[in-house]
């Protein structure tokens, strides 16, 4: 059997429970793969679940939704994918009964999208469609053998109605247009990391707390238990040697009632079953039983490992360590919980509850319990950003965007340097992301923090890193405006080289105080993985009456220096900034139009385009040192990681042209 050998993988939904593990396994199994997972962090997944994968080199994640064509069919393109691991749906049967329509969106909808994106890219090797045994419907009581890959399907629920959808467009692509795909339909998982709408750590966390453990009806329902390395593992295996075309089964036949599962847990926490279990009204079309015929699986050289003690023994043992891993779930462990998924707020409905509220874990959904009846529906969170820096320019220009863009923004009312008035904000405003442009850059230039180097120390140092920790503790990104004024021309990339400055070199330049305040941030920042860090240069927009705009400096000037340099056009790359808060993209970035650009070639053009009989006259670095007080930085910076990104951002030129001059124009 030929084996095959993916390079760049695609995994949807992978902050969530099973998607994790393999992830995880992925990455730690072959990193010589490239393991891209997208996930919209909706209530059930958490960042958290992919710690073990974040610092390998191989590894990247994407805040985003498989609804959106144009995320779906860019990361297909700008990540080179020849492999998708299609996990991401709505997967609780429960919610499925109270908001049907989310589940067709999420499951039908979303699937439609990944494979039109596979069509019109034609470079996919491999879909791996994940489904469940839940489309086969409900397994007669008395059945020996269970439901084989060619089964009739016959769902029950909503849930398993859209996952049957789903199966039947991915079938439809394979025949269509070729698209090979690979349908997998596995039994019940439980582990670590499961969201405790699940029966199993419900029960755990229930047992965990002192709480009786509710069943529904009578108990008698059976299903068959995974383990989740067992289950990542039989991903492995398809991957590698599963036939396209094909469809697997991933389950067991160890079969376990539920009340035999609630009366194990309560053993292992020396419960009592007789006080400790009480039973409650069944939930509609509860299925009595699911039984998988698995060998199409085994003869790939699957069997599953952990026998169910063992991973019982090993999930309670977890979720004992991590107890607050998902935050508040008081709404979860409901009898009868109510889900109303929307991304990024989530709302619960039940009989059994009081009208009550809470806000999670800094790190997880907001989520309120529950709604009243026939109170307003819940509307879906929409992007919300605090901003600091209102008086400077760039501060001022974002707040602009986001008007422009209708998204919601406040301009931040705290002192960086004052935690407690930076958490007062947050608390208030209640963010998504947060963008610092606020910090001292000299007054009227870089030659004040000379003379001035305590409060300089104090906005640029103590108040950026004070309100990138308050952002950590809150869970929340910072964009931080950096600036690329820490490197200067070397003999590893000498002027007129083309070879830049990257993200990932160390700062060269301690002319003026300003740059040695800057880059020493950046290197303290190493150490924060919640903030995004655009280096800022020489900035520009389609203002030439702003006094801060590069190209009004100098045309202002009686003497320039004529040096080539990176720089940033802002009316382009300050959308550039929203959106990469959108992607919640972090880590240090070059935020300059690729390229350079000499003070000679933009006056040039200031001429053309402004003012026929403007002159000016250049004089020598030298000569320029007489007249001000700190060294001015000098480089070209690399911005080919940002120009991947993005890659319609223009050079520095047509960016100068297209932004600053043509809409200025006077000759």
């Amino acid at each position: 059997m030929a084996s095959y050998k993916p390079k760049n993988i695609l995994i949807t939904g992978a902050a969530g429970f099973i998607a994790s593990h393999v992830a995880n396994r992925l990455v730690r199994n072959y990193p010589e793969y490239k393991i891209v997972v997208l996930d919209k962090l909706d209530y059930c997944s958490n960042t958290k679940n992919l710690f073990p994968s974040k610092l390998s080199p191989s590894f990247k994640f994407v805040k985003g939704d498989i609804e959106s064509a144009d995320l779906v069919n860019y990361l297909l393109i700008t990540e080179s994918i020849d492999t998708i691991m299609h996990f991401a749906a709505q997967t609780h049967v429960d919610n499925s009964f109270g908001n049907s329509f989310e589940f067709t969106k999420n499951n039908i909808y979303g699937t439609h999208v990944l494979l039109e994106a596979c069509k019109v890219t034609g470079q996919i090797r491999r879909f791996i469609h994940v489904s469940t045994d839940e489309v086969y419907g409900e397994t007669d009581e008395d059945a020996v053998v269970g439901n084989h890959e060619a089964s009739q399907l016959l769902p029950t629920n909503p849930y398993s109605a859209t996952k049957a959808g789903a199966e039947m467009l991915v079938m439809a692509y394979g025949r269509s247009y070729g698209l090979p795909v690979i349908t997998t339909r596995g039994n019940n998982v439980y582990g670590p990391n499961q969201f405790p709408e699940k029966l199993i750590p419900k029960f755990i966390l229930l047992a965990m707390r002192g709480k009786t453990l509710p069943i529904h009806g009578d108990g008698s329902n059976v299903r068959s238990y995974l383990y989740c390395e067992d289950v990542a593992e039989a991903f492995e295996v398809i991957l590698h040697k599963g036939e396209v075309g094909r469809v697997y089964n991933i389950g067991t036949k160890k079969e376990r009632r539920v009340i035999d599962v609630a009366k194990d847990i309560c053993k292992l926490f020396s419960m009592d079953p007789e006080t400790s279990i009480e039973f409650v009204e069944n939930r509609p079309f509860n299925d009595q039983r699911y039984f998988l015929d698995d060998q199409r699986l085994k003869n790939l050289g699957w069997s599953e490992r952990t026998v169910w003690e063992d991973g019982l023994k090993k999930t309670i043992e977890w979720y004992t360590q991590n107890p607050d891993w998902w935050g508040d779930v008081t709404g979860a462990l409901l009898p009868h919980p109510r889900m109303l998924m929307m991304a990024g707020s989530t709302h619960f409905d039940s009989e059994d509850s009081k009208e009550t509220s809470y806000v999670s874990g800094p790190n997880q959904t907001r989520m309120v319990v529950p709604t009243p009846k026939g109170g307003s529906s819940p509307q879906k969170q929409s992007l919300k950003f605090l901003i600091y820096g209102r008086t400077g320019w760039i501060g001022g220009l974002l707040g602009q965007l986001c008007e422009k863009q209708g998204i919601a923004f406040a301009y931040g009312k705290g002192r960086l340097e004052d935690r407690s008035s930076l958490n007062a904000d947050i608390q208030n405003i209640k963010p998504t992301h947060v963008f610092n442009a606020a910090g001292v850059t000299g007054r009227p230039n870089v030659d004040w923090c000379e003379s001035h180097k305590t409060e300089t120390i104090r906005a640029n140092v103590a108040g950026t890193l004070t309100l990138a920790d308050v952002c950590r503790d809150h869970g929340l990104l910072m964009m931080n405006f950096a600036t690329g004024c820490i490197f200067e021309y070397d003999a590893a990339h000498p002027q007129g080289s083309g070879i830049g400055f990257k993200e990932e070199d160390k700062p060269n330049f301690i002319g003026s105080f300003y740059s040695k305040t800057k880059a020493m941030v950046e290197e303290l920042f190493k150490e924060y993985d919640n903030v995004c860090t655009l280096r800022v240069r020489m900035p520009i927009s389609s203002d030439l009456n702003n006094p801060r705009n590069f190209i009004t400096k100098i045309s202002r000037y009686n003497k320039v220096v004529n040096i080539p340099n990176s720089m940033t056009v802002l009316d382009e790359l300050l959308p550039i900034s929203i959106e990469m808060a959108k992607r919640n993209l972090r880590g240090i970035w070059n935020f300059t139009n690729p390229g350079v650009v000499s003070h000679n070639e933009i006056l040039e053009m200031y001429k053309t385009y402004i003012d026929p009989k403007f002159k000016w006259e250049n004089f020598t670095l030298e000569e320029q040192a007489k007249v001000i007080v700190a060294p001015r930085s000098n480089n070209e910076m690399d911005a080919s990681k940002l120009k991947k990104e993005f890659p319609e951002l223009l050079s520095i030129k047509e960016s100068l042209i297209k932004y600053a001059f043509e809409p200025n124009r006077r000759t």
